[in-house]
C-alpha cells in the first residue's frame, strides 16, 4: 500500500512539478493516520529522494542558473533550519491539531494561488535587477517548507518568475535544485529529531523511483498542465480538509 502511494505521488510530482510535499503530507496524515510532526519528517525525506532522480537530468542539460540558486538558498536553507526546529519543539499531542491547522491552511492557500496562477496563464514581469532580493523571499518560503513540508516548489518559481529573468526551462531546473536543497536540510533535521519513520520511508521511495522517472517520461506525451490544474483543486480539498480536522479539535 505504501509502495503504491509512493509510486503515484513519484508519478504526478514528474508528470506535473506540483510539490510532493504538499501532496505526501495529507495522504499521511488522512490516509495512514501519521502524527503530523511525523509526516512532515518523513514528506521531506522522501521528497529528497524523489527530486534526487530529476535533478541530474536538469544538471546535465545545464539548465540550473547556480548565482541565482545561491542566493535562493542563503535565505532559505536558515528559513527550514527555523521551520523544523519550530515544529520539532511542538511535538506532543497537545499541539497536534495547531499543527494540522497551520499545515492544512498552507495547502490550502498554496493550492488557490498555484490554481490562480494557472487561470490567469501569465507570468508576473520580471525584473532582472531584482534577483538580489531573492534571500529575503526565500526565507519565509524555507520556514514554512520546514515546518509544513510544502511551498518550495511552488513559491520558488513563483519568486523566480518575478525577480529574475530566466527562461521557464532554468526556472523549474534552479526550483527544482532550490526544493531538493531544503528537503534535504529539513528532512536531516527533522531525521535527528526522531520525526521520520525509516519503515514508511523505505516503502514509499520503493515505489518513488519509478514513479518519478516514469512521470518525467509520461510528461513529454500527456497534457500536463489541465492535469496540473485538477490535481491542484484535489490538494485545495486535501488542505481543506486538514485544517478543519485541526480547527474542529481546537474549538472543541
Amino acid at each position: 500500500m505504501e509502495t503504491l502511494l509512493g509510486f503515484l505521488i513519484a508519478v504526478l510530482v514528474g508528470l506535473t512539478g506540483v510539490g510532493g510535499g504538499s501532496l505526501t503530507v495529507p495522504i499521511l496524515i488522512l490516509g495512514l493516520n501519521i502524527p503530523a510532526a511525523q509526516a512532515v519528517g518523513t514528506a521531506l525525506v522522501f521528497v529528497t529522494v524523489t527530486k534526487l532522480v530529476a535533478g541530474p537530468l536538469y544538471l546535465a542539460r545545464r539548465q540550473v542558473d547556480f548565482k541565482v540558486l545561491k542566493l535562493m538558498l542563503k535565505g532559505g536553507i536558515p528559513g527550514v533550519l527555523a521551520g523544523a526546529l519550530l515544529l520539532g519543539s511542538a511535538r506532543s499531542r497537545a499541539l497536534e491539531p495547531v499543527v494540522l491547522t497551520v499545515v492544512g491552511s498552507v495547502i490550502a492557500v498554496m493550492a488557490v494561488i498555484s490554481l490562480c496562477k494557472h487561470l490567469r496563464k501569465q507570468n508576473c514581469q520580471v525584473c532582472s535587477n531584482k534577483a538580489h532580493r531573492l534571500p529575503w523571499v526565500t526565507l519565509p518560503i524555507g520556514l514554512e517548507t520546514g515546518f509544513s513540508s510544502a511551498g518550495a516548489g511552488a513559491l520558488g518559481s513563483l519568486a523566480l518568475m518575478c525577480l529574475t529573468s530566466l527562461e521557464a526551462s532554468h526556472i523549474v531546473g534552479t526550483d527544482l535544485l532550490f526544493g531538493l536543497a531544503l528537503s534535504a536540510v529539513g528532512g536531516g533535521l527533522h531525521a535527528v529529531g526522531g520525526n521520520v519513520d525509516p519503515a514508511l520511508l523505505a516503502k514509499l521511495c520503493m515505489g518513488a523511483i519509478p514513479g518519478a522517472a516514469l512521470g518525467a517520461w509520461l510528461g513529454a506525451w500527456l497534457p500536463s498542465r489541465q492535469l496540473r490544474a485538477a490535481l491542484t483543486v484535489f490538494l485545495a480539498l486535501l488542505g481543506g480538509q486538514l485544517f478543519w480536522k485541526g480547527l474542529s479539535v481546537l474549538v472543541r
